[in-house]
């Protein structure tokens, strides 16, 4: 029985923080549509979240392009179809590696740096002195920081994409020597505006995720520097599985209602 009791207990704390997260989700809707608007805060964190991420989330972008190019040429080789690796790079890079990638180096970089500065100051009752001015921390800390986040994780997953696709270009042309013309016509040729949309779409909800799931960690931390260090991890680590659970199932969806252009072509 001890077995089962541990299941259902790990069972029962999930559903209890998907109920919170779903509360604080209720939260900043209410905050969005009726809160007052802290619109220094949010430029703030458009260019803590956006502007400051970029060097990262670009050289990930980048390398990743790279790397996937080149093991997608070493196996094309085989078969003589090195031309239509180009095409399978840049889908790959728009539906799936471009945003995941993206949504993972945010969840690290910015998804911890939240949980830590909302969890230092739940833990140095800050958040209490923001409730007795009057200042909803809703209002003030989370609403903000997701406005931000809606705004610029799909610059920042153009970036990655377009570097990806840039970096796979100059591995394929410059070191495998394939002809430039059917690289790029083949890009031309399966990349559409639906995997545009796709990269957008899960984007958007990778950064949703990240925002919600860091600021309630931050929000729920307690005893100390200790605390907010097992907040930051939790954040973390919380909103990266999110992002790879959600992605598998977004892609399932996306695939009914765009499907692959290099299954369609």
């Amino acid at each position: 029985m001890s077995i089962f009791q541990a299941i259902g207990r790990l069972v029962l704390g999930f559903l209890d923080y998907l109920g919170q997260l779903g509360l604080l989700t209720g939260e900043i809707f209410t905050s969005i549509t009726k809160g007052q608007r802290r619109w220094k805060q949010m430029w703030a964190q458009i260019a803590e979240i956006g502007a400051r991420s970029q060097v990262v989330v670009c050289v990930t972008g980048a390398f990743t392009g790279a790397v996937l190019a080149a093991q997608t040429l070493f196996q094309f080789k085989l078969f003589g179809l090195e031309t239509a690796a180009g095409g399978l790079v840049s889908v790959a890079m728009l539906r799936e590696l471009g945003p995941t990638i993206t949504g993972l180096m945010l969840a690290g970089r910015v998804g911890s740096a939240m949980a830590a500065e909302i969890g230092t100051m739940k833990v140095t009752e800050q958040i209490d002195a923001l409730r007795s001015m009057a200042v909803h921390p809703i209002d003030y800390l989370v609403t903000p920081r997701l406005l931000a986040m809606i705004i610029s994780i799909p610059l920042l997953i153009a970036e990655s994409a377009a570097l990806g696709m840039i970096a796979s270009y100059v591995v394929g042309v410059g070191v495998f020597k394939v002809e430039a013309a059917y690289w790029i016509a083949n890009m031309q040729n399966y990349v559409d505006l639906s995997d545009v949309i796709i990269a957008m779409v899960k984007g958007l909800s990778f950064g949703i995720l990240i925002v919600i799931i860091s600021c309630d960690r931050g929000l729920k931390a307690t005893n100390g520097a200790v605390g907010v260090g097992r907040g930051t991890t939790d954040a973390m680590v919380y909103s990266s599985l999110a992002i790879l659970v959600v992605n598998f199932f977004l892609t399932l969806l996306m695939q009914i209602i765009f499907p692959a252009s290099l299954l369609s072509t």
